[in-house]
């Protein structure tokens, strides 16, 4: 019987993919014809591979066959307001409905579903860190990614409720060697690079992204059918964020703070000019609404009921500069 892990080629689920291939695991993966297999090194030719999305019903269900567990993985990290939406929905929500189905028709023994910190939510009236019984509440600090997310948790929920073994994990901002110009790299290589002048006055939660392979892995054994647990390392203000990094990189830090109004007005420029020319936006209003409030997370489910460890994030960054 074969694990099968969907998002395969992307950044956790290559992260993933490799550990589980290390251990000895047969791996299932899914790729379309034009993925790179760049993240996964040699792991990759250990994979059993169908070539597919979560998107394509009949492939899921041709994937889905001789599977005894899940680890679902993929995942669209998309935060340019209405251009987003549309494959926000289809991917994170649609993806996962079909994700639980296929899982629901096979009868796969358990699935692991990556979830995230902002299906959580978020209010600009928070006080305290959140942790796993916080209640989603709508709010215009939640973005369509975070909506998305929580709705991808209901059809978890739902296939639960129809005789699924599943668990979620929420992991927080997501730290590691990846791709160069996408997902957190991309923070990083700009701080590198010093074309990040100012940050926001706000902060998160920020995590490495071996220690979320290490949650995953720890879910699928321990953890409690429906249950969340969040996979979050060090909360961090964003100030705090940039001159960790630019520490382990050996470079001057952004020094100035930036009010949430002057990003606003960044903001706005940057998404004309991105609709204009046709090209993502470098800030948009959405994230600096999210940037601009303290967010705070608490691991002690994930701690005491999986026994998850979550290292600092100056040792995070320590790897990721050996490797630029």
């Amino acid at each position: 019987m074969k694990t099968l892990v969907t998002g395969t080629t992307g950044f956790l689920g290559a992260t993933l993919t490799r550990r589980l291939v290390q251990e000895g695991v047969s791996v299932r993966g899914l790729r379309r014809a034009s993925s790179t297999l760049d993240l996964l090194g040699d792991a990759a030719r250990h994979v059993d591979w169908t070539e597919t999305d979560i998107l394509d019903v009949d492939g899921l269900e041709l994937a889905f066959q001789g599977v005894s567990r899940v680890f679902h993985c993929a995942a669209f990290m998309g935060f340019e307001g209405k251009r987003s939406k549309s494959k926000l929905y289809s991917v994170n929500v649609q993806g996962t409905a079909n994700v639980v189905n296929a899982a629901l028709s096979v009868g796969v023994d358990r699935l692991v579903h990556t979830s995230s910190i902002a299906a959580l939510g978020r209010s600009e009236n928070d006080s305290g860190c959140l942790d796993e019984t916080t209640e989603w509440r709508p709010s215009p600090m939640n973005t369509g990614y975070a909506e998305s997310k929580h709705l991808a948790e209901l059809e978890i929920q739902r296939g639960i409720a129809e005789g699924l073994d599943a668990v979620i994990v929420n992991p927080s901002l997501v730290m590691g060697v990846g791709r160069t110009g996408e997902n957190t790299m991309l923070i990083i290589e700009t701080i590198r690079k010093g074309r990040l002048p100012f940050v926001p006055g706000g902060g998160t939660n920020v995590v490495d992204v071996l220690d979320v392979v290490d949650g995953l892995l720890r879910a699928m054994e321990r953890g409690e059918t429906g249950r969340r647990y969040i996979l979050a390392g060090q909360n961090m203000m964003w100030k705090e964020f940039a001159i960790a990094v630019a520490v382990a990189l050996g470079v001057s830090p952004p020094r100035r703070t930036i009010s949430r109004r002057s990003m606003s007005v960044i903001a706005t420029i940057s998404e004309c000019v991105g609709w204009v020319t046709r090209t993502s936006p470098l800030i948009t209003r959405e994230t600096t609404r999210l940037s601009s409030i303290i967010s705070c997370y608490d691991n002690t489910r994930a701690i005491q009921e999986l026994g998850c460890t979550f290292r600092s994030f100056d040792k995070t960054m320590k790897r990721i500069a050996a490797s630029m």
